[in-house]
């Protein structure tokens, strides 16, 4: 894909979605980190869900250790993996504690070296609660930025590191958001709905649909 095309797609999307943002319901980087956890293998809605009955009762570091690991449980057992889940968010929360004063680190590497937290949830942690004009790129993203040919690559990794090149700086905190949104309601994996899609004439996606 050319830079002009690439150009053209990303400023309709933006002016389509100015000030997009995660889906995920937070008020504060905590929050924002324990939901991001929790929504790996699962929707946000499943998330949103149970974090609306958690985080009146426990939304710090402190609260949430209180409850314990089969407390937490008891609020997230409707998401995926939520065995694991519960554990990894224990063992955060308690690190949160000890290393970094009970606050989010805004540091990649602090970020990852919590339980249960990759590069994919450090990005988004650094990009929707901080700001920072990192890329993090899901099934979504990935799926999206090949079949357009926005960016190829044959890793969520490749994609990301293509992405960081051929993004301009103006679009690159805002790029994840749209991209997620397109591809969860508009560039769907099985059969997606390009004749609703506002860069269907841009796409280089061979096999469009009606």
């Amino acid at each position: 894909m050319n830079k002009v095309k690439r150009l053209e797609i990303l400023t309709r999307l933006r002016d389509d979605n100015p000030h997009p943002t995660t889906e995920l319901e937070f008020s504060s980087p905590f929050e924002l980190l324990i939901a991001v956890l929790l929504s790996a293998q699962a929707t946000d809605v499943s998330v949103n869900k149970a974090t609306a009955k958690l985080y009146p009762v426990a939304n710090t570091p402190e609260a949430i250790l209180a409850l314990g690991v089969d407390g937490l449980k008891e609020y997230i057992k409707t998401i995926g993996l939520f065995n694991t889940k519960a554990e990894n968010t224990i063992k955060t929360c308690k690190m949160l504690v000890e290393l970094h004063n009970s606050v989010v680190p805004e540091d990649r590497a602090a970020l990852e070296a919590l339980p249960g937290v990759g590069r994919k949830t450090a990005n988004v942690v650094l990009n929707t609660a901080f700001g920072w004009p990192t890329i993090a790129v899901d099934t979504h993203i990935y799926r999206v930025s090949n079949r357009t040919k926005l960016a190829m690559g044959k890793t969520v990794d490749d994609v990301e590191q293509k992405l960081l090149k051929v993004v301009p700086k103006e679009f690159k905190v805002d790029v994840h958001h749209w991209l997620i949104l397109l591809g969860r309601y508009i560039c769907v994996a099985r059969k997606p709905k390009c004749g609703a899609c506002l860069i269907e004439d841009l796409c280089e996606f061979k096999d469009k649909t009606e």
